[in-house]
């Protein structure tokens, strides 16, 4: 969800208010999606990178991200929606998990959608600490180091519990992922998007899905090519 900053620049005003025009775009977006009958949707909301911005900046984004859980709560238990987050959530200040937490426990059972929150998240890290575990089973003997695959690799990526990413979208004009679902981007479709995040509206997520649909994924081989529903 890229584009907050330079949307809030264009305008002659804080970085901290296009991010507070980015959260209505989550909510918004949230709910077309839910319409739509996607099963599962991922959100870069914060990465392990952002830490580094300057502090002023991250406690307004932690505001926020406290003020959509809560005032999003309803809607999301109303609605059927499970929300897990993913990331070191051992970062986040005490007033965001205490937000986090006990709507992911009572959301746990919905099964209409879920909403995957990335807060410090890192693509690159979570592939390192499930590296770390796996040496430390093979080093305690728990697990033979031959029987470590691609498989096993990806059923313990924590990014992966809602499935493999069928299509990345990204906003802002940038092409490239920044450390987002590296491991299950894969076999995903990508799409590139010239709208800052804020501007991000129900047309252009149809746009999104339109592309993806119209797509042949081909595995390899030609016995693996299937064509998109249209």
């Amino acid at each position: 969800m890229d584009g907050n900053g330079r949307w809030a620049t264009q305008r002659g005003e804080p970085r901290e208010a296009g991010h507070k025009a980015g959260s209505a775009a989550v909510r918004r977006v949230v709910r077309i999606a839910r319409r739509l009958g996607i099963s599962a949707l991922t959100l870069y909301a914060f990465s392990e990178q952002n830490w580094a911005r300057p502090k002023g900046e991250v406690e307004a984004l932690m505001g926020l991200l406290e003020e959509f859980l809560r005032s999003e709560r309803e809607e999301i238990l109303e609605n059927g929606i499970r929300l897990v987050a993913i990331g070191d959530l051992g970062r986040l200040p005490e007033h965001v998990r205490q937000a986090l937490d006990p709507l992911a426990r009572e959301s746990h059972e919905n099964e209409k959608m879920t909403l995957a929150l990335a807060l410090s998240y890192g693509a690159r890290e979570e592939i390192a600490e499930v590296a770390r575990a796996l040496a430390n089973e093979a080093l305690r003997g728990a697990i033979n180091p031959d029987a470590i695959d691609g498989a096993l690799i990806g059923a313990r990526i924590p990014s992966l519990s809602v499935g493999e990413p069928d299509l990345i979208l990204r906003t802002g004009g940038e092409q490239r992922l920044s450390n987002f679902l590296l491991y299950g981007a894969a076999h995903a479709e990508l799409f590139f998007c010239e709208k800052l995040w804020p501007d991000f509206h129900e047309p252009d997520l149809f746009d999104a899905i339109r592309s993806y649909q119209t797509r042949t994924k081909v595995f390899g081989t030609p016995s693996a090519e299937r064509r998109r529903g249209t």
